[in-house]
């Protein structure tokens, strides 16, 4: 139903996909750092409002001691991935995630993820949950996504994130954990690291595919020094979830947007999406199909401590070709 330019839902559609729309507000909203500014209330009204102020002087103890978990892997609970109610979000889209060879369990991986999108959708339904096969199709490896480091700064949303297996993207967890360090001492440990990072959330225009990847080489250092076998790893349809406004690289709103990203560390695209219960407008993604291509991994002889600049350039190289062959044959 169509009103003042406005289409509307139909008043009576299937309950699973309200169930599905629910689970997308969930994320979205996460992503939004609601649930971030809901954990700074509740600490802050705990504390001295009522009298349940030892809650958070609990919470805020664990929170000290346990702060530099985020460069350690994190935690993960088995259980929070395999809820049930994630494979509502899966077919909300749906994805898809298709493997084209094996992994092998007694080597570690660095799985580059290209593209970022606007709000990642497709690396949290394939790394934080198990609702498109990761752990069948690649036995023996343990996923962990990797995010800003200010998602584990916020109270709630910290515990939301590493209960699904995430952990900070630097370089400290990265050596972490493709050194089999504390917890993540087994082999087959798997990095998925959002290589264009934010920047690459304003390259994110439906119909096209722009990455930022020539001048990224800080993820090849660490390949090389750690000896992680590095897979390229391809979302089509991921940047097409929202209809974003492009705006001249020389206008003021993009220079905005490039002094926020820096300020901030996040991107700030414009956007229109679909609402709750219309089609027009909001900031729920269109539901659009998403297929992740996991390509072949380019294994390393050893590892190297101190990689030289042309050692970094020619993996550099070789990687960005093995994208671009994986990408032109699955396109």
């Amino acid at each position: 139903m169509k009103l003042f330019g406005i289409e509307f839902a139909p008043l009576f559609i299937p309950f699973e996909r309200r169930i599905q729309t629910f689970t997308v507000v969930l994320y979205v909203a996460l992503f939004m750092q609601v649930l971030s500014l809901l954990g700074f209330y509740l600490i802050f009204y705990l504390l001295f409002y009522t009298k349940f102020y030892w809650i958070s002087i609990v919470y805020l103890t664990w929170y000290i001691y346990d702060f530099n978990q985020m460069h350690k892997g994190g935690r993960r609970f088995r259980f929070v991935r395999e809820f049930k109610l994630w494979n509502y979000f899966r077919d909300y889209f749906p994805m898809h995630l298709v493997k084209t060879c094996d992994l092998e369990p007694n080597k570690n991986y660095l799985m580059c993820l290209h593209p970022h999108g606007v709000m990642s959708f497709s690396w949290f339904c394939h790394f934080c949950t198990e609702t498109t096969g990761f752990s069948q199709k690649y036995p023996g490896i343990t996923p962990h996504l990797l995010t800003l480091n200010g998602q584990f700064y916020s109270p709630l949303e910290r515990e939301f994130f590493r209960s699904f297996g995430g952990s900070a993207a630097s370089e400290k967890n990265l050596k972490y954990i493709l050194s089999n360090k504390g917890n993540c001492r087994a082999k087959g440990q798997a990095c998925g690291l959002i290589v264009g990072g934010a920047a690459e959330s304003l390259e994110a225009h439906e119909n096209t595919n722009r990455l930022v990847l020539n001048k990224r080489k800080g993820f090849i250092r660490i390949a090389l020094q750690t000896g992680a076998s590095l897979v390229p790893v391809y979302s089509f349809g991921e940047t097409d979830l929202f209809r974003t406004i492009l705006r001249p690289n020389t206008s003021r709103i993009h220079r905005l947007q490039v002094y926020l990203l820096n300020l901030l560390g996040v991107g700030l695209p414009l956007l229109i999406g679909r609402g709750i219960f219309n089609y027009t407008f909001g900031v729920l993604p269109f539901r659009n199909q998403i297929y992740t291509i996991v390509g072949k991994p380019i294994h390393l002889e050893k590892s190297v401590e101190n990689p030289t600049k042309e050692q970094i350039d020619d993996l550099h190289k070789k990687y960005v070709e093995q994208l671009e062959s994986l990408f032109d044959q699955y396109k």
